[in-house]
């Protein structure tokens, strides 16, 4: 499947009070909450079970991360946050991931996300567990 033919996974999220600064707006870092939510969401969708992964030593950790904030959302706005797997190696995957507001569709914020896979009880890196490269394999526009 080409890059092109991929749909973009996504999640709802709406701004509540606990997201915002004095002022009703978007607190920077909620951004990242939002786009942590999607992956794991997209991760579920996939059917794999993050408890069992968790069972069989396996973690993951944000590696490098680039974010671009375009707009602000505030109090109250109905968002979509996608999640789309790029590019993958041995040890991490990435996604392209983007915040949009529902009502206008408007751009609020995007980023790259690096996620490394790792073993629980050291915290060093591992491979991907094999289930995960074959969904990055049929989902990804990519591979390293």
């Amino acid at each position: 499947m080409s890059q092109g033919e991929f749909t973009p996974f996504e999640w709802p999220i709406r701004v509540y009070i606990e997201d915002t600064d004095a002022g009703g707006i978007v607190f920077h870092a909620r951004y990242l909450h939002y786009m942590e939510r999607a992956r794991t969401e997209w991760v579920r969708s996939c059917g794999v079970e993050l408890r069992a992964g968790m069972a069989e030593n396996i973690s993951y950790v944000v590696q490098r991360l680039s974010i671009h904030y375009g707009a602000a959302a505030v109090l109250d706005d109905e968002l979509v946050v996608s999640a789309e797997p790029v590019a993958f190696g041995r040890v991490w995957m990435e996604f392209r991931q983007q915040v949009r507001r529902v009502k206008d569709g408007k751009l609020l914020c995007e980023g790259t996300v690096r996620v490394a896979c790792i073993a629980l009880d050291s915290s060093r890196p591992r491979r991907l567990p094999e289930s995960m490269r074959e969904l990055l394999e049929r989902d990804s526009g990519s591979r390293d």
